[in-house]
């Protein structure tokens, strides 16, 4: 039986051609029987063409794919030579010269073309089977065109997992390969690596469906695809595809500027020009399989059980705190250190002073932290906490000495803690309770649009197959039902989980403050700074919410996108900074409505520098002008305490203070430190705003983002400084906090700077 079955293909031809004899001489003549491997040469022109027939056999589980070469030196646009490949179940054609279309219109014309014919594979009931390829080639030119054929059958069609495959491709020689998932693997992962940056290529992964989308033209019509310089990669799963196989498809474009290359320079206009093989490019791929649904539960399980550990270790020190607090308290060594504590009437700082009154302050030249003494300018009690009247005036200043006392107190050379901690405790804190409930609100009203958002881009995604509307790091993202990289989801989970327990813990200091407060505990009365939670609930929301619009980023992510990621590591970075400044200042710290219109300016900017910062000179102009002049200002309140008022009139006023201090009489400044902590922090921020204006970097919301970790880190060691000038001492646990930090911050910019994906 097998050697009766070999003859089949010849006798199909010669049954096909007599068939075609039998219907007349048409202008073409008889099929030309064809060999693979050989090279044929002719002409034609209106009157003549030429087809030829190649027959071969395939057998049952072999997939036979034949490649067709041609060439032609004809130039002429207007009588190019035709192609036409027939096949049993398609039929492919093109001409040459093959015209490409770049940017503005621009065409790249190719006289070499060589394009891989549809495959077919016999299914096992059926056998062996005959197949038959016809090759026309015709051209509507009135003299002859010489051309050169060659039809050849391709030997390493098919990609092996695990198998490295190296092979050469250009815009009018395509290349396109088979793979089939092995019985064992549900997900792979395609890699492709090339020596060179450019030409840009197109990886695509198309279903075993004819024809095959393998033209820069046509390349996007069908299956997923991503622009590639020197790396590519594109996860492809079992369940996306019912024949568990599918095409790797490789596209050469004609430019590079999908790339972010540039259009040639010899190219002028619409000037045609011959390429050939002027574009080639040596390709690599290598496919692997994925990580398999038992590590995603490992690493969700691992996720969740690191950051609840974090949990497990507050109840821990929170329990030992307590087991402390209880001990001392029974044998009466309470210490102002451990926090809150029972203590009788008999310890207060100043005998005759009043429940509700201001704060004490550590004495500059006293050596020892826990010694307190009363302020030399202990003003009048500032309000009963039983008097509910109070409740009433949060938008007055209900500071009771004049307003020309407040000049008095505040511009002194020597400031005490209770010099700016005056006004009524409430009061205080239900402006700063305010930052909790504004922040709540800006939350969702920030956060909605941004996630209609990102599920829109991931559903285009989904559905259009571009991988280049995404800019992941493709070699690590790895996909979970309708999302692209689940992992980098994942990964901000802890932002969520972190963020909510250090809301539980401010919650707890929070309650255990006004148990003192209630109970009369003279440490909380008289000792330490004045206690505010409105700020730290607001961090703490705020760290959740960089959470979820980190993980919306990670969605999609890209150039537009990364303001989302970024907007509240600026507001967590203002609020850390007025937090610092609101524990020795907490009478003139800024209100949330001035903070938060700030962060909207500020986000405002960024975004104005995600459109027009990435060339546009008028804009870094424009910015280092606003960043210089808010620095100033900046510095005039801080400097001068909020005494110095920013109106219209304040160029008048800073060039009488410049004229007076610094060229009638140059005096030594009043305010010493706080003149060295301005001149430091002026100098950082010119030189961002004079970097910024010579380099325009393009990732402006890293810039910005730059700008203010710095102004946080500058301040954080000012008031540590500080903090050690005025005798006080470092306790463990903030040491230890600070260190860890900064151990964690230093291996997260190492990570960030890593740039393994990019904009471009």
């Amino acid at each position: 039986m097998a050697s009766g079955g070999a003859p089949a293909p010849g006798a199909l031809l010669c049954a096909l051609l007599w068939a075609v004899a039998a219907a007349g001489d048409g202008p073409g003549g008889s099929p030309l029987p064809g060999a693979f491997g050989r090279v044929y040469r002719g002409t034609v022109n209106i009157n003549a063409e030429r087809v030829y027939a190649f027959a071969y056999s395939s057998e049952p589980g072999q997939v036979d794919a034949v490649r067709v070469y041609v060439n032609s030196s004809s130039e002429n646009l207007q009588y190019p030579v035709l192609f036409v490949v027939r096949q049993q179940k398609g039929v492919l054609s093109w001409q040459v010269p093959l015209i490409f279309r770049g940017l503005y219109q621009r065409t790249y014309n190719y006289q070499e073309v060589s394009r891989t014919l549809c495959p077919s594979e016999p299914t096992p009931e059926t056998g062996p089977s005959d197949q038959i390829i016809f090759v026309d080639v015709a051209s509507m030119a009135p003299f002859n065109i010489a051309y050169e054929l060659l039809v050849t059958r391709l030997e390493n069609f098919q990609l092996e997992t695990n198998k490295a495959f190296n092979f050469t491709a250009s815009p009018s020689q395509p290349q396109y390969f088979l793979y089939k998932f092995p019985q064992d693997v549900d997900s792979v992962i395609i890699k492709v690596v090339s020596d060179a940056v450019y030409p840009c290529s197109v990886v695509s992964v198309q279903d075993i469906v004819c024809p095959v989308y393998d033209l820069d033209h046509n390349v996007e019509f069908n299956g997923v695809y991503q622009s590639m310089t020197k790396q590519a990669a594109i996860t492809v799963q079992r369940k996306d595809f019912p024949g568990e196989q599918f095409f790797v498809v490789f596209v050469i474009k004609p430019e590079d500027y999908a790339c972010g290359g540039s259009v040639p320079s010899s190219i002028h206009g619409n000037v045609n020009r011959t390429w050939n093989l002027q574009r080639t490019k040596n390709l690599q791929v290598t496919i692997v399989p994925s990580i398999k649904k038992s590590v995603y539960v490992q690493a969700m399980f691992f996720s969740f059980l690191s950051f609840l550990s974090f949990y497990l270790g507050s109840v821990v020190v929170a329990f030992v705190h307590y087991i402390r607090v209880r001990r001392k308290a029974s044998a009466g060594r309470l210490s102002p250190e451990d926090g809150s504590g029972i203590m009788t009437s008999s310890h207060p700082i100043t005998a005759s002073t009043p429940e509700g009154s201001s704060y004490g302050a550590i004495d500059e030249s006293s050596s020892s932290g826990g010694h307190q003494l009363s302020s030399p300018e202990r003003g009048p009690p500032a309000g009963s906490d039983t008097d509910s009247s109070v409740e009433e005036e949060s938008d007055f200043d209900t500071m009771p000495e004049i307003e020309s006392d407040k000049n008095v107190i505040r511009t002194k050379v020597f400031l005490y803690l209770s010099d700016l901690s005056r006004k009524d405790r409430r009061i205080v804190s239900k402006k700063y309770k305010i930052y909790f409930w504004n922040i709540i609100t800006i939350a969702v009203f920030y956060a909605l649009p941004v996630i209609q958002l990102v599920i829109t881009y991931q559903t285009v995604v989904n559905v259009t197959g571009n991988q280049d509307i995404c800019y992941y790091n493709f070699l690590c993202a790895h996909p979970l039902g309708v999302l692209s990289a689940f992992n980098n989801i994942l990964s901000n989970v802890g932002h969520m989980l972190l963020g909510f327990l250090f809301l539980l813990i401010v919650l707890r200091r929070d309650i255990l403050h006004r148990r003192a407060m209630e109970i009369k505990d003279v440490y909380t009365l008289d000792y330490g700074i004045p206690k505010h939670f409105g700020l730290f609930y607001a961090m703490g929301i705020a760290l959740m919410m960089e959470g979820v619009l980190s993980a919306c980023y990670h969605v999609c992510p890209n150039y537009s996108n990364f303001q989302f990621d970024t907007s509240f590591m600026y507001m967590i970075a203002g609020l850390c900074m007025l937090k610092l400044y609101q524990t020795r200042h907490p009478d003139i710290n800024a209100s949330a409505y001035s903070a938060y219109a700030s962060f909207a300016v500020v986000i405002c900017l960024a975004v104005l520098g995600v459109v027009f910062g990435k060339n546009d000179m008028w804009f870094w102009v424009i910015f280092s002008m606003i960043h210089v002049l808010a620095s100033l200002a900046l510095s005039t309140q801080i400097y001068y305490m909020g005494r110095f008022k920013i109106d219209l009139g304040i160029f008048r006023r800073a060039a009488m203070v410049l004229y007076t201090d610094c060229i009638q009489q140059c005096s030594r400044p009043m305010y010493m430190d706080r003149m060295v902590l301005l001149i430091v922090g002026n100098l950082v921020n010119w030189s961002f705003a004079i970097f910024g204006l010579l380099y325009r970097p393009r990732d402006f919301a890293s810039y910005i983002l730059g700008i203010f970790i710095c102004n946080l880190l500058l301040y954080l060691a000012f008031y540590i400084i500080m903090k050690l000038r005025s005798s006080e001492k470092l306790l463990p646990i903030p040491m230890f906090c600070i260190v860890a930090t900064a151990v964690v911050w230093a291996a997260a910019l190492y990570f960030f700077f890593q740039n393994l994906s990019s904009w471009e």
